[in-house]
């Protein structure tokens, strides 16, 4: 038997548990300056000067930048592989330290310190001399006219604006007999909340800048540091180390730029960036608010006429990811339920809030929410069974995208509300949780997921992999998709046993910490591509040094390279199954030996040209208080079909972190802002309300495996798809226990107490 779809041991459990593991912090020179960033205290202006006499005058503060000082180069920072063609470039907006103040929280200056403390002083003493400027927080208030403008190149605010357009909306509406269901939802802004805050340091070293950080991007953040500092990006080594989670906040280039131009203001030393939680929450990315209108026109018999889509999205002050994340939400409502009839149009516009970036889901929680609540709002205007209207109008087996040209091979959709409808005993509760009458009720919801794995055709999507035959036969592997914490490097070794023919995953040493200099070129991880896109070139790079094995075993054992296989870590002849010899024998043999000589590695490059689709559903069981605003989610499952599972054990554990933020997002996470000044309100983990252990039930993951026919292993998106659909199917528990839409998230009891008071539930 094989390695993959087997429960192995994560290859980096026993040092994470025992502490042995180096993350950056771990790897801190000791004579590193602190860094430490004066933020804006206003939403929206322009610094006129800094006084910096006070700071400089602290003993320890070593140099205050300022805003004033930086270079006048501005660059992107999302962390999106480099288009040659320039209109398909990210938005370069960002400066170093920026003199228009976009937000409450932007970066001003910095001062460099012996000591934390010096630092910390240093950045209260300077002071900072702001001209005002109105600001607007809110996505549609941004683009009207009159509004305040962030950027003199995007007017009304609108980073882009894109539109899709299928049949003939306007000819559909006509039809006699239409039912229209029409909503407004809102999605809110949260922020990652990993365990690990950000954090860099930067030296000098034999003329280049070397970077250590915590990110989930190294190759990218190479090159935006060199872009951001106008040097040659071969100028700049990155380092990436274990990191403590990153959920998207890490695929930006975050403080690298600033911290890698700090060394070169203090002669090369090291130099030290450690963001606090509360500048993790504002100063780093959060997951866009999204608003959407949707129209639905639906026939008697349980169809779709025709459907409009809008969606504003709130970017804040810079572009980061810009309009990429609610173009894949724009774009999945066409896929998820096709109808014949559509209108969608997206705009990103900006804002005076933190700046929006990738998010585990990348747009699709939001779209999800929206989605699968207007659809639950069509099945209660039809009088349908929600579960029953899914089944009619869900993304049939053997669809095709018209654009990705993404098929969809399996009726996963239908297996996995089956499979879904089972476990929660979905017809029983139904029927008696529809007798309930009195403040306590009892509700069941359902909502869906679509995911795609990758980013082909958007973008670039490619994998490089290097195996090297070590003298003891085991194998060396590096590649450039990165180990996050979601247990990829175990998948790796999994696959990589397998196509070699070794005798365990164990055998298989996983260079874990990516190096620009060693490593082979990688766009890191995010899109769910880790498994998909590295299946490739690791089955494609793992063919090519077993054939170089081979080959170098045909000289010894005098067998033909079609004649032999490798099984269990030996070379055996494939007719009849003999021992030929261990690969540890040959890996001796030809290292040491006089007459040929050979040092056994391979090294490959795979452009993937494909993409997957990924399916599932989550279904909820609540109970509502409803005199108390109060929500408990008793019973919850996901069901998924993400391909043949590599590892199931670590794949349950991604959906069960999945389902988890999915419960936090759908009940209680939102980050507020003082409307009066723009302040962040709620920016550390005692006010922001992220769910715990004890707001989770049992966390049901269940599977239904239906292997990918694109993947070098069957295997598609895992690790975001399972945050897309919890949040609407409790929304759609609450809907069905009480009869009341909420059509915003999060649903918190004051969210309960309004619309409860609203429709009758609540007497004053």
């Amino acid at each position: 038997m094989g390695e993959v779809g087997k429960s192995q041991v994560r290859v980096d459990a026993f040092d994470k548990a025992t502490g042995r593991t180096k993350y950056y912090e771990d790897l801190m020179p000791q004579n590193a300056l602190y860094v430490r960033i004066k933020h804006a205290e206003i939403a929206h202006g322009f610094v006129k000067s800094v006084d910096t006499s006070a700071a400089e005058a602290i003993a320890g503060v070593v140099k205050v930048i300022t805003c004033f000082d930086v270079p006048d180069i501005v660059f992107p920072t999302a962390g999106h592989p480099w288009s040659m063609d320039p209109g398909h470039q990210d938005v370069a907006d960002r400066h170093l330290l920026n003199r228009h103040v976009r937000y409450w929280g932007d970066d001003v200056a910095v001062v460099i310190a012996e000591d934390e403390v010096s630092a910390m002083q240093g950045v209260r003493a300077l002071k900072v001399e702001y001209e005002e400027l109105p600001f607007v927080l809110d996505v549609q208030k941004a683009m009207e006219d009159g509004a305040p403008q962030l950027h003199e190149n995007y007017p009304h605010n609108i980073l882009k604006h894109t539109d899709m357009r299928k049949g003939d909306y306007q000819a559909a509406i006509q039809e006699p007999g239409l039912i229209k269901v029409e909503g407004w939802y809102d999605t809110p802004t949260v922020q990652h909340c990993h365990i690990e805050n950000h954090g860099c340091f930067a030296y000098e070293e034999n003329g280049r800048i070397v970077v250590v950080t915590s990110t989930q991007i190294p190759h990218i953040i190479r090159r935006v540091v060199g872009q951001a500092l106008g040097r040659p990006w071969a100028d700049i080594h990155v380092i990436k180390p274990y990191i403590g989670g990153g959920f998207g906040n890490k695929q930006d280039a975050l403080y690298e730029p600033l911290c890698a131009y700090c060394t070169t203001q203090v002669g090369g030393r090291p130099v030290r960036v450690d963001c606090s939680r509360e500048e993790t929450f504002v100063s780093n990315r959060v997951r866009h608010a999204i608003r959407f209108h949707i129209v639905s026109w639906l026939r008697k018999d349980g169809t779709f006429a025709a459907r409009k889509v809008e969606c504003f999205s709130n970017q804040g002050a810079y572009a980061s990811h810009g309009h990429s994340i609610v173009a894949k939400g724009m774009g999945s409502f066409a896929q998820h339920y096709p109808c014949d009839n559509m209108e969608s149009d997206a705009w990103t516009v900006f804002t005076n809030r933190p700046a929006a970036g990738a998010m585990r889901g990348y747009g699709m929680p939001q779209a999800s929410f929206a989605d699968e609540a207007n659809v639950d709002d069509c099945a209660k205007a039809l009088g349908m069974d929600p579960l029953a209207f899914r089944m009619q109008n869900i993304m049939p087996q053997g669809f095709e995208d018209g654009f990705s040209h993404n098929v969809n091979y399996y009726d996963s959709y239908r297996d996995c509300m089956k499979v879904g409808r089972a476990y929660i005993d979905y017809d029983r509760k139904m029927a008696e949780y529809a007798k309930e009458t009195g403040p306590i009720r009892h509700g069941v919801g359902v909502a869906t997921f679509w995911y795609n794995t990758a980013v082909y055709p958007i973008s670039l999507e490619t994998s490089s992999n290097r195996m090297q035959l070590n003298l003891d036969g085991t194998v060396t592997m590096q590649c450039g998709e990165t180990e996050i914490g979601q247990g990829a490097d175990t998948a790796y070794a999994q696959m990589t046993a397998d196509v070699l023919g070794l005798k365990s995953y164990k055998d298989v040493h996983v260079v874990s910490c990516q190096d620009t200099d060693i490593t082979p070129t990688g766009l890191g991880a995010y899109a769910s591509r880790q498994t998909y896109t590295a299946g490739f070139s690791i089955r494609q790079t793992g063919l090519l040094l077993k054939e170089k094995i081979l080959q170098y075993a045909t000289d010894l054992t005098r067998q033909a390279v079609y004649n032999m296989d490798i099984v269990d870590g030996n070379i055996v002849r494939s007719t009849d199954g003999k021992v030929l010899m261990s690969l540890r024998e040959l890996a001796m043999t030809a290292q040491y030996n006089a007459a040929k000589s050979e040092h056994i590695t391979a090294e490959s490059t795979f452009t993937i040209r494909n993409n997957a689709y990924s399916f599932g559903c989550t279904f909820a069981d609540i109970e509502v208080d409803i005199p108390m605003c109060k929500v408990t989610v008793r019973d919850i499952i996901n069901v998924h079909d993400c391909g043949k599972l590599i590892n199931p054990a670590l794949a349950e554990a991604q959906v069960h972190g999945g389902m988890s933020m999915a419960i936090g997002y759908g009940m209680g996470e939102q980050l507020l802002f003082d409307e009066k000044t723009g302040k962040p309100l709620n920016n550390n983990l005692l006010d922001y309300k992220l769910s715990t252990i004890m707001d989770h039930p049992h966390l049901e993951a269940q599977f239904v495996e239906n292997p990918e026919p694109t993947s070098a292993f069957g295997t598609k998106a895992l690790g975001e798809p399972p945050a897309c659909s919890g949040a609407p199917a409790i929304r759609n528990a609450i809907y069905n226990a009480t009869g009341v839409a909420i059509d915003q998230n999060p649903i918190n009891p004051h969210i309960l107490f309004k619309r409860f008071s609203e429709e009758g539930l609540i007497q004053d």
